[in-house]
């Protein structure tokens, strides 16, 4: 198809302990994931004589003093496990994307787990309306949260901030997260324009009044508006809940995945600044990565892991027989995945066989 020009219109959990830190000459460990990604741009960049003009951007969150020792074990197994999310706040330039209701949300959220040897990565996608039983937690200012069963996923995030969500993921998985990245809507469309737009292919149409999208079945190079549209689009897929919409995201992602690959050593000095002075603005990392020279270190050992080498894949859930505009895991297969990561292999495919899909699959390419 020739391409259109779209740019009008838009479960328990043990005493933690800490990895004991990288020898000089190991390499770090790493692991590639939506937002951060973006930070390959860092390692191509080669910008040490900007790291000051960089750090500045950086605005870490300190997640282990939050949570303390009350964690999942941390396996020092060669592999590595982040938390990513992406922040649907509706303050500042993000309300155009709805009402401003005081507090951030996590419209989306992915565990990535980078294996042994950093050349293949699995990604779980939770479904923000999964309820789960969310642990009590401790909100940034220092305040108690509550604990609550039968919770939105994402309310940990609204209620308690990044560990509160780091701490309901450890809870639901077992698995100690060794680093946290938040991606900001604003930011994210930026850092998109910046690179020059994303290459997406849709098998049918997309008209998203609510996410400002409008695609006719073809090849598109998204602009930053379009792109935030994509990820956000729900009622318009599938079967219109946020399980398809996490199939978009999946899509879309391997899709940023290449386009940053794409990056040349011809890319001028100046495009490959701005592009890494919008990724460093776009994210919100943990506290051990919030330097630029800690992040070069992270995005240059990505270098071995292409998209075709991430395995993407929804957390296994069923639709709540209470309330079917919410879903609840399925136990048994959910452990399956749980596992597999714990012990750094594979997702079995009988992981996911029979679990609700949202009916999207194969919608972007």
């Amino acid at each position: 198809m020739t391409e259109q020009n779209t740019g009008g219109r838009i479960p328990g959990a043990g005493s933690g302990r800490r990895r004991k830190p990288p020898s000089k000459g190991r390499r770090r460990l790493s692991v590639l994931i939506s937002g951060a990604v973006a930070v390959l741009i860092l390692g191509g960049a080669g910008l040490g004589y900007v790291y000051v003009k960089l750090d500045g951007n950086i605005k870490g969150v300190d997640i282990n003093a939050q949570l303390g020792t009350e964690r999942p074990d941390d396996v020092d197994n060669g592999s590595m496990d982040i938390l990513v999310l992406g922040s649907d706040s509706r303050s500042g330039d993000n309300g155009a994307y709805g009402k401003d209701e005081g507090g951030a949300r996590s419209d989306t959220a992915m565990i990535v787990h980078v294996y042994e040897g950093h050349k293949k990565a699995s990604v779980v996608s939770i479904p923000r309306d999964t309820l789960v039983t969310r642990p009590e937690c401790v909100d940034s200012q220092g305040g108690a949260v509550p604990g609550q069963s039968r919770a939105m996923f994402n309310t940990a995030y609204e209620v308690g901030g990044p560990a509160c969500a780091v701490k309901t993921v450890e809870a639901m998985s077992g698995i100690r997260m060794d680093h946290y990245m938040e991606v900001d809507f604003t930011g994210f469309k930026k850092l998109i324009d910046e690179l020059g737009g994303v290459r997406i292919t849709t098998t049918q149409a997309i008209k998203d009044s609510k996410s400002h999208l409008d695609l006719e079945p073809g090849t598109h190079t998204l602009n930053g508006e379009q792109s935030l549209g994509l990820v956000r689009t729900r009622k318009s897929v599938g079967d219109g809940s946020d399980l398809g919409r996490i199939q978009l995201q999946q899509a879309f992602m391997k899709a940023f995945m290449n386009q940053v690959k794409s990056l040349g050593v011809f890319t001028s000095p100046t495009k490959l600044l701005d592009l890494a002075d919008a990724a460093t603005k776009a994210i919100t990392p943990d506290s051990e990565l919030d330097s630029v020279q800690e992040l070069m270190g992270f995005a240059q050992s990505l270098a071995g892991i292409g998209s075709e080498n991430v395995g993407m894949i929804t957390l296994p859930v069923q639709y709540d027989p209470v309330d079917p505009n919410r879903v609840v895991p399925l136990e048994a297969k959910a452990d399956q995945v749980w596992a597999a990561l714990k012990a750094d292999r594979p997702i079995p495919a009988s992981a996911t066989r029979d679990a609700a899909t949202g009916k999207a699959e194969g919608v972007v390419k």
